[in-house]
């Protein structure tokens, strides 16, 4: 297998032409990026990770067009390896839909430019429906189940957008070599369908590596960390099981309010688990895990005492979690999670303290 420069494409026949038409079609486009994916545009990480996707994906179709296979497979057989979810579906689940749906227009554009002229339409066609088959399957994945699915399903498209295009020839099958050509069909099919499977294993395998460089966390890392089992978790049940049992009502109160308003929703559950975690340090001193009759340690304190350690218990939280390794987000809740409001009930107490001294004067 050798490489060769793809035939009668337009970048092979004139590649100043090729490349104003790549210029004017990736400034058009990344315009309209920039208006309509703010968020997107607001991160260096993620602008990095959308152009360097978009690169890596082209770089990789126009080196799989310039590939002459070996003698017992036909040059055309180049077309049937190209991985055209690959950039889609990466960004789909670490971008969202919109960006996944932006990156499959860009590349099935730019790499027409690539193709043979004749298999423009078909290039075109192909990486579209691919494309955007990769995106709807993953637009809400939680499970690395899920992406092979979605691997499945791309390459049973693919297979079937390739037999309808004229691109594997069944015909030869049934004629004087069908032997031949019911090997030929084979190998055909298997590269279209392995092709779509193997991208959805590549995407699942180099997920944490793309999530802890850029600093990104999916759904399915949300479904990983909601785990009860988790060491902090289980010290909760232990130790402090009425902050465990209301940390679980919040996780179901706020994922509920999440769906309803389109946020994510797994990442809320799993933060709402952590989000008193710093009540560990001293769990007595919350009511919640005071049983009936037993002493309550904030009688023996002043007000001020009291307000001190219900507030310190935001900045123990975020030992904990960062002692842990616990991801950014779940840090930021448990940090912001009471703001800045007064701890009204020692107040209340501190002026009925103030007041009782007064009158006795």
């Amino acid at each position: 297998m050798v490489i060769q420069a793809p035939l009668e494409s337009t970048f092979a026949d004139n590649p100043v032409k090729g490349g104003m038409y790549a210029a004017v079609i990736s400034l058009t486009a990344l315009v309209m990026f920039h208006q309509s994916h703010v968020n997107s545009c607001q991160r260096n990480s993620r602008v990095i990770l959308v152009l360097g996707g978009l690169i890596g994906h082209l770089s990789i179709v126009r080196v799989v067009l310039s590939l002459n296979t070996s003698a017992s497979l036909p040059e055309a057989f180049s077309f049937l390896f190209i991985p055209f979810a690959l950039v889609p579906m990466l960004h789909s689940v670490l971008l969202g839909r919109n960006v996944g749906s932006f990156s499959t227009v860009f590349v099935s554009f730019i790499g027409c430019l690539f193709a043979p002229r004749e298999d423009v339409i078909g290039f075109l066609i192909v990486s579209l429906v691919a494309g955007m088959t990769a995106v709807v399957l993953t637009e809400q994945i939680r499970k690395r189940v899920q992406l092979l699915r979605a691997g499945l399903y791309v390459g049973a498209v693919t297979l079937i957008l390739v037999f309808i295009l004229g691109r594997l020839d069944m015909s030869s099958a049934f004629g004087p070599q069908a032997a031949d050509g019911l090997r030929l069909l084979g190998k055909g099919c298997a590269a279209v369908f392995g092709t779509g499977v193997v991208t959805a294993l590549l995407i699942s395998g180099l997920l944490p590596a793309f999530e802890g460089f850029f600093r990104l966390t999916t759904d399915i890392s949300w479904l990983e960390l909601s785990d009860l089992n988790h060491k902090l978790l289980r010290q909760m049940q232990l130790e402090a099981p009425g902050t465990f049992h209301h940390s679980l009502v919040v996780a179901s109160l706020a994922e509920a309010a999440a769906e309803k308003i389109g946020a994510n929703a797994p990442m809320c559950r799993v933060c709402s688990y952590f989000h008193d975690v710093g009540k560990l340090k001293k769990p007595t001193y919350f009511i919640e895990n005071q049983h009936d009759g037993s002493e309550n340690p904030h009688d023996a304190l002043t007000p001020t005492m009291s307000a001190l350690i219900i507030i310190a218990h935001v900045k123990d939280g975020i030992d904990l979690a960062v002692k842990h390794k616990l991801n950014p987000r779940i840090i930021d809740v448990i940090q912001e999670h009471h703001g800045d409001s007064l701890v009204a009930y020692f107040y209340r107490r501190a002026q009925e303290q103030k007041k009782a001294e007064l009158d006795k004067v």
